[in-house]
């Protein structure tokens, strides 16, 4: 395992900030850690690049425990924290070159590493520009640029993609997901559309504990123990009937003429609610199922 979380723990005084969690990840995977704000998942991760001490349990990278070896565990991990702190009145190759010296990298190696960088993570047109002058979208890119420079096998990114602009936001998860061929990494997020753009797998935490635990296609299935369906007429019906029909379980007024009807896993009540509207001779104007998102089934998940 490439990152393995046991039985991990976090203390604040006397509130629980992690409660127990433990997940693996594998090595070329990209992990979607998914929560609300406040959920755990920033504390879970600055135990995992050791800004933090676990109250119990271990967190172990690439076989190194933080606790035991946390000089290893640094050298095996980049870290972009979400807050990315970057020095802004240096230029980016400066930054990056000194970032690379901290790690020990030398002469050639550490000259050849930083262009390696700036054509990786696309900052050529920025090489020479101070990061302070950079937009967001550039700034995230030196933030994983630091990250990578040292090509350590861990990548953890604490919601790399906050405050982007859908080109910065496309342009990032292009990225990640590029770098996640080779390496594993660990990305924490609250936002559902970076699941199906980036993660192989997702962990969903809430409350510092684990709710769900699945690949990406086996969580769209999560919590559908039930079908949505929207039906629309164009004056008023007897609802009585529509709750007749077998595998409803529940009908709500969306509004004037409109409803929306639950049943039961796996019963499509379309053809009986077109039957029964065309024996009653009543006015059909709209009959959808509605889908079952990622949205819908983290919220489910996290209330």
């Amino acid at each position: 395992m490439s990152v393995e979380v046991k039985g991990l723990t976090k203390l604040f005084g006397i509130q629980k900030a992690v409660d127990d969690i433990s997940f693996a990840v594998q090595p070329g995977q990209v992990l979607g850690f998914l929560g609300p704000n406040g959920a755990g998942k920033s504390t879970t991760m600055k135990i995992a690049t050791c800004y933090l001490p676990p109250s119990a349990g271990t967190i172990t990278i690439n076989g190194y425990d933080v606790q035991e070896a946390p000089i290893e565990v640094r050298r095996n991990v980049g870290y972009l924290p979400e807050h990315n702190p970057l020095y802004l009145d240096m230029y980016v190759t400066e930054y990056l070159t000194f970032i690379g010296q901290l790690y020990g990298l030398k002469s050639k190696n550490l000259k050849k590493r930083v262009e390696e960088m700036v054509a990786l993570c696309g900052l050529t047109i920025e090489r020479r520009k101070k990061i302070g002058s950079l937009s967001k979208g550039y700034r995230q890119r030196v933030g994983l640029a630091q990250a990578l420079i040292h090509n350590p096998q861990v990548l953890i990114l604490d919601e790399p993609t906050t405050g982007l602009d859908p080109n910065q936001l496309s342009e990032i998860r292009r990225l990640i997901k590029q770098i996640g061929q080779e390496k594993t990494v660990l990305f924490s997020t609250h936002i559902m559309q970076e699941v199906s753009a980036i993660c192989d797998r997702v962990v969903i935490i809430n409350k510092g504990k684990i709710v769900a635990d699945s690949d990406v296609a086996s969580l769209n299935t999560l919590g559908q123990q039930e079908i949505s369906t929207l039906v629309e007429f164009e004056s008023p019906i007897e609802e009585s009937l529509l709750r007749g029909i077998p595998g409803v379980q529940a009908i709500h007024l969306v509004k004037a003429y409109t409803y929306r009807i639950i049943s039961q896993k796996n019963s499509d009540i379309r053809s009986a609610v077109f039957s029964l509207a065309a024996t009653h001779h009543w006015s059909l104007v709209g009959l959808r199922q509605e889908e079952h998102s990622l949205e819908k089934i983290f919220q489910s998940l996290t209330k």
